[in-house]
């Protein structure tokens, strides 16, 4: 027989746990899951290869198609100047101003919304769902992106994880992590579950015990994702969403 006090508690933990079992979080990558970054990242190698050949070399440039697969498949910037007509000590100049350019202002405004993405941010916002993106971007990059297509809405403002403007950077994993566990630490509690284009944000998630699905609309392929073992491989953010929605909806039917 339980006392007057622990019948309260009980019905009081119940309640609870039936409460966050309604409380859905998705933490979602900016690029690759929201944002198109390809044509930023081709224009860099088409002004980084200009840069570095000399007067009258000959050099290949790559078609689009054929230098996004090199880097989805991440091969290495200096292999990728080398094949393109770049001498060793050219690709490995090459690889230096791409670093210093790819991330700038100036290129960002390449970027694109990955087809669909606003049509899934739109349902999720109707929604009851909690939307959080966490992103190695920095606070003015993200803002911008933000601002440019309307996207601040889907994100509360204490929902937005970035690097801060003068934060510097050690690798994408760590920092990653890093963010991932600040995040955790300051939300709520709610049935959590990550969506990223990268080893980066399978990796944090694996560190935080969520589950995470990779997407294919993003800077790694199918291959490269698989390395790392995320719970699910999907084709974008939307097929993203549906595997999450399925498995929350099974997982309130079992309990």
């Amino acid at each position: 027989m339980f006392s007057p006090i622990e019948k309260v508690f009980n019905k009081s933990t119940n309640f609870l746990l039936t409460l966050l079992s309604k409380m859905l979080r998705i933490i979602t990558d900016f690029d690759g899951p929201i944002m198109d970054v390809s044509e930023r990242y081709y224009q860099t190698y088409l002004y980084c290869l200009d840069c570095v050949k000399l007067p009258g070399q000959v050099t290949t440039t790559l078609s689009k198609a054929e230098f996004w697969k090199l880097k989805r498949s991440q091969v290495p910037e200096r292999q990728i100047g080398e094949s393109s007509g770049l001498d060793e000590t050219q690709s490995l100049e090459f690889a230096r101003i791409r670093r210093q350019t790819v991330h700038s202002q100036s290129y960002l405004v390449h970027d694109v919304p990955v087809v669909g993405a606003i049509a899934t941010l739109e349902r999720l916002h109707q929604s009851s769902i909690e939307l959080v993106t966490m992103t190695m971007r920095r606070v003015d990059e993200l803002d911008n992106a933000l601002t440019r297509y309307d996207l601040g809405k889907f994100f509360a403002p204490d929902r937005r994880y970035c690097l801060s403007n003068d934060y510097s950077k050690t690798n994408d994993v760590a920092d990653k992590t890093q963010l991932m566990s600040q995040a955790l630490l300051e939300l709520p509690p709610a049935n959590t579950w990550m969506i990223g284009d990268t080893e980066a944000d399978i990796l944090s998630a694996k560190a935080s015990g969520i589950p995470v699905i990779g997407v294919l609309s993003g800077i790694r392929d199918r291959t490269q994702l698989q390395h790392h073992e995320p719970d699910w491989i999907v084709d974008n953010l939307d097929a993203a969403v549906e595997v999450i929605l399925h498995q929350s909806s099974s997982l309130k039917t079992v309990g």
